[in-house]
């Protein structure tokens, strides 16, 4: 079985570039004082929850989601809802993206209409828009929607993930997924890549280190205006 450390380091080596132009990207919408947005569907909103909130994470993240997509709510369901027509579009109009922000889109197919068509409605406000998909599997499998995730994208971070997203026994392979392995390296490369641009750049602090409830508390009253997922009061 070829090592998990080696397919991470391929899949982070053969994205070098798409990396550097992502933390460019992100660099900009922040110097520009907007905002990066996450989305995925299913599975994918365990990318969105690593982007949002998270020690050492991105300050000025605004999660993209909608209940019908997550799985501990109704698994069968979310799947439905991600081929649903009309779903992306709804969820992209209603967070009001803007041509200065960078929306990730965390997608392993990249064929259902929810990721494309959020996707779609991202590029046409002039927003810069990276997608963290399997350029292979998409390729590889019957569209749903009219295109797939990776045609849309400004930005392109390839998984590198098989078709099915499992990987083992080789000759017939039924589990280890790796879209989530590949998809979190490449969340983390990047972040690395956007202190290396701008060590200044606000993140947030472990909650469980004494003395950052009052830094984290500070950045949430500036945020939570833009970014209501922070607070409810």
């Amino acid at each position: 079985m070829t090592s998990l450390g080696s397919f991470v380091d391929g899949v982070i080596d053969h994205n070098q570039d798409a990396l550097d132009a992502a933390a460019r990207a992100v660099i900009e919408t922040l110097q520009a004082d907007g905002l990066v947005r996450t989305a995925g569907a299913g599975h994918s909103l365990a990318a969105v929850m690593e982007s949002f909130y998270r020690a050492g994470g991105l300050a000025a993240v605004r999660p993209l989601w909608h209940p019908s997509l997550f799985p501990l709510a109704d698994a069968h369901g979310s799947t439905r809802a991600e081929r649903s027509e009309g779903l992306g579009r709804e969820v992209a109009e209603a967070a009001g993206i803007e041509s200065r922000d960078t929306v990730f889109v965390f997608s392993s197919s990249g064929i259902n209409h929810y990721p494309v068509e959020l996707a779609r409605a991202a590029v046409e406000r002039g927003a810069t828009v990276v997608a963290l998909t399997s350029v292979e599997a998409s390729s590889s499998s019957a569209l749903r929607s009219d295109a797939r995730l990776f045609e849309i994208a400004t930005i392109v971070l390839d998984t590198r993930v098989p078709a099915g997203d499992v990987s083992w026994p080789l000759d017939a392979p039924v589990t280890v997924p790796r879209s989530s392995l590949a998809t979190n390296a490449l969340w983390s490369a990047l972040l690395a890549r956007v202190v290396d641009l701008d060590p200044d750049v606000e993140l947030w602090r472990s909650a469980n280190v004494e003395g950052n409830d009052a830094a984290n508390a500070a950045t949430i009253a500036r945020l939570a205006e833009r970014i209501p997922e922070l607070s409810s009061e």
